[in-house]
């Protein structure tokens, strides 16, 4: 089974479709648009049947000249009931000129497909490698340490040079914000 319902649109002439004569879906599928030609709008639409258990989002959908488009079709698995539900799948082009059927049977998923295989030796701790002890100020910490020491030296110097109080003032703000960011560095 397929979770990709192909629809070639314009491949040999306008407005033409080439589709599959039917699909088999366990669960939500999309419609893939497929334009080898110029832009035009496309219908799609579920016949009553099929709309029982499936929805599309929107009936009219435009695709552009030479692209790609995908149509989600959501299936409800809960209103399946342990049965399969087949229902048409309805394509048009060119306002109608252009129609194909595509019979859809959406089947109850597979109980073996959702499930996932679980090997004893997961249930079993890891053991962790010994963690080396370094020392706090390597790595990034001493690029970060190393920007704090020169912007201190520049606004000493700074402050040494013009003697100004403000400068002065300054100079021990940034002492305090270095202070500050090697207390968290060596605390980390």
């Amino acid at each position: 089974m397929t979770d990709e319902l192909p629809v070639h649109i314009s491949r040999d002439e306008l407005h033409a479709l080439e589709v599959p004569e039917s699909f088999q879906a366990a669960d939500s599928f999309d419609v893939r648009l497929i334009n080898h030609g110029e832009s035009l709008h496309l219908h799609l639409h579920l016949d009553d049947p099929l709309s029982e258990v499936a929805a599309i989002d929107a009936s009219n959908h435009f695709v552009e000249r030479e692209s790609q488009r995908f149509v989600r079709v959501t299936v409800d698995t809960d209103r399946l009931d342990g049965t399969s539900h087949v229902g048409k799948l309805k394509v048009a082009s060119a306002y109608g000129a252009e129609t194909r059927w595509i019979d859809v049977e959406v089947v109850e998923p597979d109980e073996t497909r959702n499930s996932v295989q679980v090997d004893e030796s997961l249930a079993q701790p890891q053991r962790r490698p010994a963690r080396e002890e370094s020392s706090p100020l390597l790595g990034p910490q001493l690029l970060v340490f190393g920007f704090g020491v020169l912007a201190l030296v520049v606004a000493l110097v700074a402050a040494l040079v013009l003697q100004e109080t403000l400068v002065l003032v300054g100079s021990l703000i940034v002492l305090g914000g270095v202070l500050v960011a090697l207390f968290f560095l060596l605390q980390g």
